[in-house]
């Protein structure tokens, strides 16, 4: 063996030996460390004032200069400077150990002036100060370069090998960090950093200048650039969209760091960038979650959701989970869906310290099913209803009206009505903005939904507080364009969008359920929700940023040799240019700044009763003109999406075979 490998495993032995200390041992250590330290800081003040080799002359100026190191160190353990992990304590540790000086250097100043002096002069305690916080934060960072390398074995690349040139946008700790995981072990190397704020151009960072955005296609050209990594907060989605736009124009493939969680957990590496996907645009920068508001309707109750395997469903199973209820009840139709939720879940709540897990049920059954949805809330108790369970096609349930009205408006109907008898504390609707002046059967029965829970709200004497929040299109879910967008694209096109100029609301499965959750928690019966969407995205767009996303060029006339064009098909039947989120302007604030209440218009309960009652009997003939009909005078501002009733299908001929008409009747009354 080598000298040097013989240092290095002696010295890699001493550091793993240091790291398995108990805690208290490792306190102890840094201790004597800080006293030895700053007792010779001290000696070495009292030597520089005096020009000689410092001896104390008397017992009171000894135990003078022996209460300076003292004094420091009981200032570092009353302010937590000993429970700093040493290895991590970065600038925040840093500010302490400053703070915890200059507070003991205070201290022994009034010490020394109360007691006469006693040969300590005003200089040393000055001089005490400025070396003391020098001492021990190089003390503190040299420990932490020690300690940071124990059991990690970072594979460095060989010196001869060639690195590709790439730029790291954002220049603040993230940015910083990434440079150092490259130069380790990477085959990356950055050449540049970019950084929006002004107070950055010109900087070097580890020793690498910081541009200006304006000046990336000139580094681009100089050094050869073809990718961009961006070191900007997950959080952060508006400007990582205006950063696209930036680069839009230059010949970049742009990628993306994990997130802290991901790189925390040790699932991936800071230098596991990935490609940047649509997810990472789109939506708002999230707004913490009010976490009253969130436990307020959950914590230490039984909760029960409808769809738990849907897309919305299980994100809101998820995230009531996180808030400790007593009883979680997982209702579905589908057997596939069910079995994958409650799998994850079981799994999550084994991971709960013993006596606080909660009790998980998965029921497997349909909200038409009376018996099995009254059965399932006076078994387990419920107190708080999620109902989740919808068909949300937009064309399916067009072609499809009965079953779809079937479920969505009867469905919740029977669910209400066993919530409402049977003592359910609170009832939240996820609805839609397609229930806004619907043009197709499927909002105008999240409409009709709406309208029954609005009913039961009005009359007296209800106890269950019925609510309905509303919003618009979540990223990834079942049904999502970017779901069919990135299938198109992986096949070579082409991209199909219906209309130039149609435009949609988006936001994220978890932001949805954590809002659908607190505006739930904020109603007092009958009231409309409305989440704060963000601004619209035009679907033509979206289809380009995702051809740009995937490193492809879009055909077109500019550009007649690129890889994927898009091709417009025309709005589908019942589909809109736009989608709305209010039916009338009574809209008011709530205590979160991202949602909203509305009080609308809805039918007194007697007449709605007598519209579900005529429009049943269309679906028991298959009659869709007389449904139409229904639909019309009972949803406010519906328009008929088609014109052709054979255009709608045959579908629907099981539709009255479906239909429990005894079930619905005791709903409706």
């Amino acid at each position: 063996m080598s000298s040097t490998a013989e240092e290095q495993g002696i010295s890699g032995f001493f550091r793993k030996w240091l790291l398995e200390l108990p805690r208290y041992y490792k306190r102890a250590i840094l201790v004597l460390t800080d006293l030895t330290l700053l007792t010779f800081v001290a000696w070495s003040a009292m030597a520089l004032r005096y020009q000689t080799v410092y001896w104390p002359q008397s017992t009171p100026e000894l135990l003078l200069f022996a209460a300076a190191p003292l004094i420091t160190v009981v200032t570092f353990a009353w302010f937590g400077l000993y429970r700093l992990v040493t290895r991590f304590i970065g600038y925040r540790g840093t500010v302490r150990i400053f703070a915890c000086i200059g507070l003991s250097v205070l201290i022994w100043a009034l010490v020394v002036f109360m007691s006469g002096q006693h040969g300590i002069p005003r200089t040393v305690i000055l001089t005490y100060g400025v070396i003391g916080a020098v001492f021990v934060t190089a003390s503190r960072q040299l420990a932490g370069l020690l300690l940071k390398s124990v059991g990690i074995r970072i594979p460095r690349l060989p010196l001869d090998i060639e690195r590709k040139p790439v730029l790291i946008y954002g220049a603040g700790q993230l940015g910083s960090e990434l440079l150092e995981a490259l130069r380790r072990v990477s085959d990356r190397e950055p050449v540049g950093f970019i950084d929006s704020a002004p107070s950055m151009w010109g900087q070097y960072v580890g020793g690498i200048k910081v541009y200006r955005p304006e000046k990336i296609g000139h580094v681009i050209d100089r050094a050869d650039v073809r990718e961009i990594l961006l070191a900007v907060p997950e959080s952060q989605r508006r400007e990582r969209r205006q950063i696209m736009a930036e680069l839009e124009n230059y010949p970049v493939q742009v990628k993306v760091m994990p997130s802290m969680e991901e790189i925390a957990s040790g699932k991936v590496g800071i230098t596991d960038v990935r490609p940047l996907e649509v997810e990472d645009l789109l939506g708002r920068d999230p707004v913490p979650p009010d976490l009253n508001l969130l436990a307020r309707s959950i914590r230490g109750k039984s909760i029960l959701v409808s769809g738990a395997g849907g897309s919305v469903g299980s994100e809101l199973v998820r995230q009531i989970l996180k808030q400790c209820p007593n009883r979680l009840v997982l209702l579905d139709i589908s057997e596939s869906a069910l079995y994958e939720i409650e799998m994850e879940i079981r799994e999550a709540i084994n991971a709960f310290p013993p006596g606080t897990r909660p009790e998980l049920v998965a029921v497997l059954g349909s909200v038409l099913d009376e018996l099995v949805v009254r059965d399932t809330i006076s078994r387990y108790g419920v107190e708080t209803i999620y109902h989740a369970a919808a068909y949300k096609h937009v064309p399916i349930v067009e072609q499809n009206a009965g079953v779809g009205l079937l479920n969505n408006t009867f469905g919740c109907a029977v669910i209400a009505e066993a919530a409402r008898e049977l003592g359910v504390e609170r009832f939240v609707l996820i609805s839609t903005d397609k229930a806004v002046r619907p043009t197709n059967i499927m909002g105008a029965s999240k409409r009709l939904a709406e309208l029954v829970l609005q009913a039961h709200a009005a009359e007296e004497g209800v106890g269950t507080v019925f609510t309905m929040v509303r919003f618009g299109n979540v990223l990834d879910s079942s049904g999502s364009v970017v779901r069919l967008f990135r299938k198109q694209i992986k096949a070579g096109g082409p991209v199909t969008v219906t209309h130039p100029e149609i435009i949609r609301y988006f936001m994220s499965i978890p932001e949805a359920a954590e809002l659908v959750i607190q505006a739930g928690a904020m109603a007092t019966g009958g009231e409309v929700f409305v989440l704060d969407m963000g601004d619209p995205i035009k679907i033509d767009d979206l289809a380009r940023l995702m051809i740009r996303l995937a490193g492809l060029e879009l055909r077109c006339d500019e550009t007649p040799h690129g890889e994927v064009e898009i091709v417009y098909t025309g709005l589908r039947p019942g589909e809109k240019l736009y989608e709305e989120l209010l039916l009338g302007a009574n809209t008011t604030g709530t205590e979160h700044q991202r949602i909203m209440r509305s009080d609308e218009p809805y039918l007194p309960a007697e007449e709605l009763w007598q519209h579900l009652e005529a429009l049943s009997e269309a679906m028991k003939r298959r009659d869709l003109e007389a449904m139409r009909t229904m639909l019309l005078a009972t949803v406010e501002g519906y328009s008929c999406g088609r014109k052709d009733e054979a255009e709608l299908g045959t579908a629907d001929d099981t539709a009255g075979e479906m239909i429990v008409f005894p079930t619905l009747s005791r709903a409706l009354h």
